[in-house]
């Protein structure tokens, strides 16, 4: 950066248009198929070399984020540095404007981010085995976020399909102030390890098909963690009802493990309609028109 400032990373939202949740594996983790995007909303974080690793905070929502000594951003570089010899690390600041706890992914985006900053760094390959090997050890959504494009995932995050090539999709992103614990909404399926159910799989999005195309085959999945997510938490409910009051909505879903919620146009007035009509609605609500990618 010029003037020796540090770079910046973008860490954007991820956002699951659909999740399938097909069983529960023997080793615990739940298996699942998800097709994801990405928001042009996110957190930043400026990364610049020095001798010790550290990371700061703030932001909008840094006093959600936990303690710094904890973040899943020195996670990420404890985790690389395992990996690769003599890896050169140094001063990380995040700023913080995503909601926690959201299902938009935010902090495992903000780990891939770190990722990125420290490959760059140390002139690692994007492709590098070990950036993946750390980002999955570091949580289940990493992996996804170290390249954000819309993509299928299945497993419990560790196979990755090719980028979809999805037509821009017109988004209003909304989190009614819920955090939501993503252990308790898989603990409230109730299935024992071993256990199956009867879920297709994501929807198949061919390349190359446009935004009308994309959003009949979305509109063919779902979110298997949404009634689960709702029970523990009913302002998911309200969040999605005012969605699908929205002139122009055509598809309104949770995202990930919840509470954030969104709804799909083929207009971006409209989008930008509904998100100024929710704001004054429900002041005290994350809103954001975006697009997803």
């Amino acid at each position: 950066m010029a003037n020796g400032s540090p770079r910046l990373w973008r860490a954007p939202a991820k956002v699951n248009l659909t999740l399938q949740v097909l069983g529960r594996r023997s080793d615990g983790w739940h298996e699942l198929d998800s097709v994801v995007a990405f928001a042009g909303c996110c957190d930043w974080l400026a990364f610049e070399p020095a001798d010790a690793l550290s990371l700061s905070i703030d932001g909008p929502t840094a006093s959600a984020a936990g303690p710094a000594d904890d973040n899943l951003v020195l996670r990420a570089a404890r985790a690389l540095g395992e990996r690769v010899a003599r890896l050169r690390l140094g001063r990380f600041h995040l700023r913080k404007t995503l909601p926690v706890a959201a299902g938009l992914g935010g902090g495992s985006s903000d780990a891939a981010a770190a990722l990125r900053a420290l490959a760059a760094e140390n002139g690692l390959a994007a492709d590098d085995v070990r950036l993946f090997a750390a980002a999955a050890a570091v949580g289940s959504d990493v992996p996804v976020c170290l390249e954000p494009r819309a993509r299928r995932m299945a497993g419990r995050g560790e196979r990755l399909g090719p980028p979809l090539r999805l037509p821009p999709l017109l988004a209003v992103l909304v989190n009614p102030g819920a955090a939501v614990a993503t252990p308790a909404v898989f603990a409230a399926l109730g299935l024992e390890a071993g256990a199956s159910l009867d879920s297709p799989p994501a929807p198949r999005l061919e390349a190359g098909t446009d935004a009308a195309r994309a959003l009949r085959a979305l509109k063919a999945g779902r979110n298997d963690l949404q009634a689960c997510a709702t029970r523990l938490a009913p302002a998911i409910g309200d969040t999605l009802d005012a969605l699908a009051r929205l002139d122009g909505a055509q598809l309104v879903r949770m995202s990930g493990s919840g509470a954030t919620c969104f709804a799909l146009f083929d207009d971006r007035c409209a989008a930008a309609r509904a998100a100024r009509a929710l704001r004054r609605a429900h002041p005290g609500w994350w809103v954001r028109a975006t697009i997803l990618r």
